[in-house]
């Protein structure tokens, strides 16, 4: 094992799988709340933080740990995930037409070691119309995602163009990911190294 990946999130999983890295999953619960005048990038760092902190903790592994939050921002309000159905509706027809920050950070602890990263991504969308977006609900995916959409599935149909990192509005920005791996002494393309897969 390399690290540990405090986050059940299944996008993690497969992006840091899609590096050929060989890690562990620790889920870390924190409060997921922003603080009064939060900048969202502070918040993103904030939270991602605490995961990996909560995750080290729970872990008992002498190895890093990572934590990441990705955030959807609207006119600087951070928008969450949908809490319900009529929710999700609301948050799309927000979205509707017009662009929106992601905010995605990812920090690494171990031992006494702690570092942060945040991406930001602007992302475009086009119009929705109601019925798609009921469409959408129905499908079941945005049940679970911040802003109630997934780039990486179905909510690529309503996603015109972003500007920044494709990986961290999924939900792990993998340049900033990768640049702090390294600081801590993992480097996916060094030689020499075995990664999980390599043998397929």
């Amino acid at each position: 094992m390399q690290l540990v990946l405090a986050s059940q999130s299944p996008r993690r999983q497969a992006l840091l799988a899609q590096l050929g890295l060989r890690f562990r999953v620790c889920p870390a619960d924190v409060v997921e709340i922003a603080r009064p005048g939060e900048p969202p990038a502070d918040y993103a760092g904030r939270i991602a933080l605490a995961k990996a902190r909560a995750g080290a903790a729970r872990s008992g592994a002498d190895l890093p740990v990572l934590g990441a939050d990705t955030d959807v921002v609207l006119d600087g309000r951070i928008l969450g995930k949908p809490v319900s159905r009529a929710h999700a509706l609301e948050l799309l027809q927000q979205l509707s037409d017009r662009p929106h920050e992601v905010y995605s950070a990812v920090a690494l602890v171990h031992q006494n070691r702690e570092a942060v990263r945040v991406s930001v991504t602007q992302v475009w969308m086009g119009p929705i119309a109601p019925e798609q977006a009921e469409a959408y609900w129905a499908s079941g995916e945005p049940a679970d995602k911040a802003g109630a959409y997934g780039i990486q599935g179905l909510g690529a149909v309503f996603v015109r163009e972003i500007r920044g990192s494709y990986s961290g509005v999924v939900g792990l920005p993998l340049y900033e990911t990768c640049a702090l791996l390294r600081e801590f002494g993992i480097d996916v393309l060094a030689p020499n190294v075995s990664r999980a897969g390599s043998a397929r």
